[in-house]
């Protein structure tokens, strides 16, 4: 007499059900070692199965979909300084830095130019 060979749903479709999940835990676990997002976060891997029977209630066809809650990147933060350009009178938004434009660091580095915000022509 032959055993009866049981299978976990996860390894139906010729595993590919169970590749799916792998699939989305490589995502999970590779947002976790991304240094840009939050370590403690929590990621999620869901997945989900639907089962639709036919009339008879004899077959029951089966969609499997796997799918991942990940962390989103941490947020960067600038400031933006307004004013006006003292040659034209003309509004300007710049982006604030740390050091003076040409200062020189403590290290030797030129702090370099402050971005300018491009401004919508109105009109």
């Amino acid at each position: 007499m032959s055993e009866i060979n049981e299978a976990s749903i996860l390894e139906m479709a010729m595993g590919a059900i169970s590749e799916r999940v792998d699939y989305e835990m490589d995502r999970v676990i590779k947002n976790i070692l991304d240094r840009n997002t939050k370590a403690t976060a929590k990621r999620k891997v869901t997945v989900e199965l639907t089962l639709t029977p036919d009339d008879d209630r004899r077959v029951i066809s089966i969609s499997a979909t796997a799918k991942s809650s990940l962390c989103p990147t941490n947020a960067i933060a600038t400031s933006l300084y307004i004013g006006t350009d003292p040659k034209t009178g003309e509004l300007r938004v710049q982006e604030m830095t740390p050091q003076i434009p040409g200062q020189l660091s403590a290290f030797g580095s030129e702090a370099p130019e402050r971005k300018i915000l491009k401004m919508a022509q109105e009109g």
